[in-house]
């Protein structure tokens, strides 16, 4: 019988809890110890994981000696310092979620513990196990005949509320094309394999949050946005973020093009989100557009109902759960790693500057 593989969880959050119900839905996998401050969060991880430890501390999470590995779920600002924690004091396997920093200068911390942390370091880049967007990735190289072009659009919700209102101000969240858009960044690298030499772009606050104050701050964060990535392959990205249209049927539209064709990905938001009284919300799909002969192919790539109702991620955090349970068993390297977990963090970091500062960046300094 396979090992039962014990998880510490830091953060139980809204984003902590979809871990939760996707940890539950593994085989021969249990959340053994939670670290969550805020005591309502911690009320509903309790309900989630009923058999969980509920630590008072990270230090204290990390004396449970049942633990295999542990998952970093806590606000964006927290992650570098809880990582050189665990390093220093219980270095376990470690799923943490994006972004993997926030602060431009932490990049050598970040370096540092690459290089000295003895357990494989995973960082959660959901995006790219949405089943459409895996079929993209896998297919584009043969359908494009090598992608030249590639942009991602994003339309969706603004941002939710969090614990203690961190989300709202770019000193703890990085930025918006940092906190949201490192996905995006992650994608752009992974699709085209290629590292980027050089961002343009601009954004702005038209519409959210401009009526909210938290001790008397308006909130900071961009709420849409455009980004252009020159790779050092000669390919060309775009990003187009909005988050006040979530009234559109895809919240994500993925499209990259080569010399042989054309092949999309559409990816609809956050069942919970659609309208019941519309019926079944947006099944996602696959095109593929060959140049010749002309005939483009539709075809639904739907995902099990009960993935949707664990999370807001198109089924994503439950199969990466179960690739990183695999590493936990049986060893090897990330999928995600620290260089591709810094390299979107950097990406999101030019872009911030390139929209606050009119011009194109590149990555000397970030």
């Amino acid at each position: 019988m396979t090992r039962q593989i014990n998880y510490g969880l830091i953060g139980c959050g809204m984003m902590g809890q979809e871990h939760l119900r996707n940890i539950a839905l593994l085989e021969n996998a249990r959340v053994a110890a939670i670290f969550e401050p805020d005591a309502a969060m911690a009320r509903i991880a309790g309900k989630l994981a009923p058999g969980a430890r509920m630590a008072g501390s990270v230090d204290d999470l990390l004396t449970d000696e049942s633990l295999d590995c542990l998952v970093i779920v806590s606000p964006n600002h927290l992650h570098v310092g809880q990582i050189e924690e665990i390093a220093a004091r219980r270095p376990l396997p470690l799923l943490v979620e994006k972004p993997l920093y926030t602060n431009p200068s932490d990049r050598t911390r970040i370096e540092a513990l690459k290089a000295g942390y003895p357990a494989p370091i995973w960082v959660a880049m959901e995006y790219r196990y949405m089943p459409p967007v895996a079929v993209l990735v896998a297919e584009a190289e043969a359908v494009t005949g090598g992608v030249r072009m590639l942009s991602i659009r994003e339309h969706r919700f603004p941002f939710l509320r969090k614990v203690g209102d961190w989300n709202r101000f770019n000193r703890n969240t990085g930025g918006t094309f940092v906190e949201k858009c490192c996905h995006f960044f992650d994608l752009m690298r992974l699709i085209l394999k290629s590292d980027p030499v050089r961002v343009m772009a601009t954004g702005g606050q038209a519409v959210n949050h401009l009526d909210e104050s938290y001790g008397g701050e308006v909130p900071d964060i961009l709420d849409h946005g455009y980004v252009i990535v020159d790779f050092a392959s000669g390919a060309r990205a775009m990003l187009e973020l909005c988050m006040f249209a979530e009234g559109a049927r895809f919240q994500e539209e993925i499209s990259a093009v080569g010399s042989q064709g054309k092949i999309e990905a559409r990816v609809p938001g956050p069942s919970r989100f659609w309208p019941v009284e519309l019926g079944a919300p947006p099944v996602p799909e696959l095109e593929v557009s060959p140049r010749a002969p002309k005939g483009p192919a539709l075809r639904e790539i739907p995902v099990d109902p009960t993935l949707l109702e664990a999370g807001d991620h198109n089924g994503s955090t439950f199969y990466q759960h179960r690739r990183f349970l695999d590493l936990v068993r049986s060893g090897g390297r990330p999928e995600v790693t620290v260089d591709d977990g810094a390299w979107a963090v950097r990406m999101g970091q030019a872009a911030q500057v390139s929209a606050e500062t009119g011009t194109a960046v590149t990555f000397d300094s970030l």
